[in-house]
């Protein structure tokens, strides 16, 4: 086999597994009950006219899980209106998808064709329909591509960068209803699997839906009058308001995805019902999603454990945290209908204290630049403390770093810098020249005020809290001062942002689970998000129009195997990037983790089956319940 083609052969494997046509056909497919009077009284299809001419066929057996009978509604809740979005994280209907082992697999796509990461040829399934019963054919893509994406009123900033390959867009061709081509010159390893994503990028649109609302194909008269009665200023602000694939806030925009939303206006409670064209079905003949209709509520954070452990959700893993077990274990041991089970997270540190490496100050930015500063800094931290007062030694204590399901898990990374050593700790600060000390023991910076470290954080997280009053105890024995100021979780990224924050506290990368395919952009100084340095985030995300180029070799190291990575043709050149910019990280402490794998509680009604004893929470990798198919759980 030719080497290029290599990290290809699980997506080749999964094609070969889930694009079965004859045996699709020779499924005698069951009507829902839900769906069975609309049959009835034709106002929908019968069940064989309505899922594509080849499903995607799922053998739950194979998977070591049961075949389920449809029916029932699924209770779980959020604690934002606008998380009702969530729907589409957990329903996980993606072009291409992970598997439960984060194989890169076809899901709503028949197959993809992929030839040296340079040319993707997506096929879908013949029959495909939206949730209102029209054609999902290359012409979504189509108008996607040339009505939204390249419209410079839709789209000021056009096309998605992850499909920029060095600044030059793919050329995207249509050669028939149910065939797609993206075209590059050189490769682009990431398309894929942004295609996978928890929020993922939409490279189509109902055409027939939106096109009511596109200047294009409009009626004028049509047009100036649906503005006018939406309250907005232009046909370009009326078509976004009606494009809201991953708000889904729009019950009228047709979904793909296995639920649709079909509650009008914002609402304390969301119903979302099974959409009665969805593409899956399992192996005998029963229309996936098992469950008919998913009721989400919203409530204030910190209800959401109180309420499950009255038995108010059948599914929740959102909002709970670990301090949250022994409640919701009571209430299990109180007769609640429920079990609580402890899924591993997948962020790479549970929490990370980020020094913000372009802070406003100049003092404190050479400061926090040493990188003396943050390992010693790290050093000071007493993780194990940590972990038993916060989770019962249930943590893993470490640095930030990818976790043991990574083949890039290195555990010398997970150790570095991260023992408790009190002692190289002052030394590194003195090295450092902070030997200056005032009347009540703390060590002053070269300007002489107090070593005081302020670290803002979204106060969402009684965890999160808890840690640093640890750590200030720590920091305090090593002469620093903690302060910790909560904010609102927009205003902290906002100051972060302008860099007018010293330093912030989050989780680490969400993403502790990269595979070789995985771009490794997000441990390079691409985006503002990650708060140790937003300015270089900025600049990399506007192409030098705002923010500030990265000024400190390390970084500049990132995006140097950034690149090599997305120029590789093997997999052993792109493991190679991956190493270094790990090790990187390792060395220059730009993130302070604390611990990770902390156990995720998540309340499970006693009859709903298939969901995993022992899950992986993350957000992506993974879409959350995404990767486990919420569309096969059902209640017994």
């Amino acid at each position: 086999m030719p080497e290029r083609l290599k990290p290809f052969l699980l997506v080749l494997c999964a094609l070969m597994l889930t694009a079965l046509p004859p045996r699709a056909q020779a499924l005698e497919l069951q009507e829902s009950a839900f769906w069975l009077d609309e049959v009835k009284q034709g106002h929908l299809p019968p069940v064989a006219e309505r899922v594509p001419a080849e499903p995607l066929v799922v053998d739950l057996e194979t998977k070591g899980r049961s075949f389920g009978k449809p029916g029932g509604t699924l209770r779980t809740m959020v604690t934002r209106s606008k998380d009702i979005r969530q729907m589409v994280v957990y329903g996980y209907a993606r072009l291409v998808g992970y598997d439960e082992k984060y194989n890169l697999v076809p899901d709503i796509l028949k197959a993809v064709d992929n030839d040296g990461n340079r040319r993707f040829t997506l096929h879908l399934r013949k029959g495909h329909k939206w949730s209102d019963g029209a054609p999902f054919t290359s012409e979504d893509f189509r108008y996607w591509w040339e009505d939204v994406a390249n419209n410079p009123e839709l789209s000021p900033a056009g096309p998605p960068d992850f499909l920029r390959v060095e600044g030059e867009l793919p050329t995207v061709t249509f050669p028939d209803e149910t065939t797609v081509v993206f075209a590059w010159d050189r490769p682009n390893p990431q398309f894929l699997q942004s295609l996978a994503q928890a929020r993922p990028p939409f490279i189509y649109r109902p055409a027939h839906y939106l096109k009511q609302f596109h200047a294009k194909y409009s009626d004028p008269d049509s047009l100036a009058a649906a503005i006018k009665d939406a309250r907005v200023k232009s046909w370009a602000a009326l078509h976004n308001k009606r494009d809201n694939m991953y708000k889904f806030d729009n019950p009228d925009l047709p979904t793909l995805q296995p639920w649709m939303n079909a509650t009008q206006g914002k609402k304390v409670r969301n119903l979302f019902v099974r959409n009665p064209y969805y593409h899956r079905v399992d192996a005998r003949g029963v229309q996936l999603p098992y469950i008919d209709v998913v009721e989400m509520q919203i409530v204030a954070p910190g209800l959401v454990a109180a309420k499950a452990n009255a038995g108010e959700a059948d599914l929740q893993g959102r909002g709970l945290d670990f301090r949250d077990i022994s409640i919701l274990r009571k209430g299990e041991s109180d007769g609640g209908n429920y079990r609580t089970l402890l899924w591993k997270t997948g962020v790479a540190s549970q929490v990370a204290i980020f020094p913000n490496l372009n802070y406003a100050d100049p003092v404190w930015r050479e400061v926090l630049r040493d990188v003396r500063v943050r390992r010693a800094l790290s050093l000071a931290i007493d993780r194990k403390s940590i972990n038993r007062a916060l989770y019962f030694k249930l943590a893993k204590p470490g640095a930030m770093s990818v976790l043991p399901q990574s083949p890039f898990y290195n555990p010398k990374h997970h150790a570095a810098w991260a023992s408790h050593d009190v002692d190289l700790a002052n030394r590194l600060l003195d090295e450092a020249g902070l030997t200056g000390r005032t009347p009540d023991g703390y060590r002053t910076l070269p300007d002489g005020r107090k070593m005081e470290i302020v670290i803002e954080t979204a106060g969402e997280r009684q965890e999160v809290e808890n840690a640093l009053q640890i750590i200030t105890d720590n920091w305090r024995d090593v002469g620093v001062k903690l302060v910790m100021r909560p904010l609102d979780r927009d205003i902290l990224r906002n100051r972060v942002f302008a860099g007018t924050t010293m330093a912030s506290v989050w989780y680490g990368w969400d993403n502790g689970l990269p595979q070789v395919y995985t771009s490794p952009a997000y441990v390079a100084p691409t985006d503002q998000v990650f708060l140790a340095w937003p300015k270089w985030g900025q600049y990399y995300q506007t192409n030098g129009a705002a923010g500030e180029p990265p000024d400190m070799e390390p970084a500049q190291r990132l995006l140097e195997l950034l690149h090599q990575w997305e120029r590789a043709t093997t997999d052993d050149e792109r493991a190679a990037a991956w190493r270094e910019m790990l090790q990187i990280h390792a060395d220059n402490v730009f993130a302070i983790g604390t611990l990770n794998e902390a156990p995720q509680p998540i309340v499970v009604n006693k009859r709903l089956r298939n969901v995993p004893e022992k899950g992986m929470w993350a957000w992506d990798p993974g879409a959350h319940f995404g990767v486990h198919r919420m569309d096969e759980f059902w209640f017994d």
